[in-house]
């Protein structure tokens, strides 16, 4: 059925305007001198021949996306681990549902390790608000990436939520393509994990029948991402002082270009994606006719949450933070070693070192990074006791 959408401004590119789009980028400087910083060894004029040789987005992600990612997570020494690609069917879309804990790598690499799998990669929405530059915008675009409006007056930012949750429909039940969203508008920076409903109110809103039914068609199945090190910690931590000593602050675009880097070039230890079963079956089960609407979204998000606690990997870093953040000592010889111990805090000291303030706050910041590193634990205890 047609809807009075253009998506053009929002969508990812198709195929028929990827060599219009490389010529663009490869006239761009900034975008050379991002090639040359991270194709230092490379040939850049050979390099600049296969990009305008490409014919595809496929072969974009394929041939340059993919194998990149790979190579900034290898360099960085990182191990990488997709669980649970039989809980999916290649033949079947979704709409992935995840936690978030980096900018860029999250999607980026969770569809290169799709792709290694033979299954089709998904289209992943991400704020406008980071494409800061013209040419981030299109480099996004050719990865699949489609954008989400951030900014604008009440009414601008309510059309966006209803084309935008048009948009999302369409392409899981009519184009029968995949979609990767996070659970929330931006990552959580202390690491609770919680789905916003208004993101769950944003999707509802393109639905035609009941609630209940508008939310099993879009097949919604949680991803839960679990990363050793954030490479980001310490920005969010120093975020959370700005915040404290002034309410009013606010990061600047070069704030966001900046996580955009740390996140895709610094250290994260193992990175590992569990997919878990789509939550339809659950849906059928909890979700009962009296319901009324806004019971219906709690249970919803109740139901992505518990998926994506239950299926944490967690690290020895983990159960530090939450011991230390609580003065106890209640698993080490169990979770974690002596030895373990003093390398995280060792660590942790090292990233409080890259803060820069005037008025650093140690033991502030301090608390903060055992709060982020000890909620995966909280979470997952909080999960399994429910049971």
């Amino acid at each position: 059925m047609e809807n009075e959408f253009n998506y053009d401004d929002m969508r990812p590119y198709h195929d028929d305007e990827v060599k219009a789009t490389i010529e663009k980028l490869t006239n761009e400087t900034e975008f050379i001198n991002v090639l040359k910083f991270l194709y230092p060894n490379v040939d850049l004029d050979l390099f600049i021949k296969k990009l305008r040789s490409l014919n595809s987005i496929k072969d974009f992600q394929l041939q340059i996306i993919g194998p990149l990612i790979l190579q900034i997570v290898e360099k960085a020494k990182g191990v990488y681990i997709l669980n649970g690609m039989e809980n999916i069917d290649p033949k079947e879309s979704y709409l992935y549902i995840s936690n978030h804990r980096d900018i860029v790598m999250d999607a980026a690499l969770l569809n290169t390790l799709f792709a290694g799998q033979g299954f089709e990669t998904t289209e992943n929405a991400i704020g406008d608000n980071l494409c800061t530059r013209p040419w981030i915008g299109d480099v996004l675009k050719l990865n699949k990436s489609f954008l989400i409006k951030r900014n604008g007056t009440k009414r601008e930012l309510f059309n966006a939520f209803i084309k935008q949750s048009s948009y999302i429909r369409e392409t899981i039940s009519q184009k029968r393509n995949s979609i990767w969203l996070a659970q929330r508008e931006g990552r959580a920076k202390d690491s609770d994990d919680r789905t916003q409903e208004s993101l769950l109110k944003m999707l509802t809103i393109s639905a035609k029948g009941n609630l209940k039914d508008s939310f099993t068609e879009l097949n919604i199945t949680p991803i839960s991402v679990s990363y050793e090190y954030d490479s980001c910690d310490y920005l969010k931590a120093m975020e959370f002082q700005q915040k404290r000593d002034n309410p009013e602050f606010k990061k600047s675009e070069d704030d966001d270009v900046r996580s955009m880097q740390i996140g895709i070039t610094g250290y994260k230890g193992q990175m590992i994606y569990e997919v878990c079963k789509p939550i339809n079956s659950k849906i059928e089960k909890y979700i009962l006719p009296e319901d009324d609407r806004n019971t219906i979204l709690k249970k919803i998000a109740t139901l992505i949450d518990r998926e994506i606690h239950l299926n944490y990997h967690l690290f020895p870093c983990n159960y530090i933070a939450l011991d230390n953040l609580n003065h106890e000592f209640k698993f080490i010889g169990t979770k974690y070693t002596e030895d373990d111990k003093v390398r995280f805090e060792k660590y942790v000291d090292a990233q409080i070192e890259k803060i820069k303030l005037e008025n650093k706050d140690i033991d502030f910041l301090k608390d903060k990074f055992w709060l982020m590193y000890a909620n995966p634990v909280i979470n997952q205890m909080s999960a399994e006791s429910e049971d």
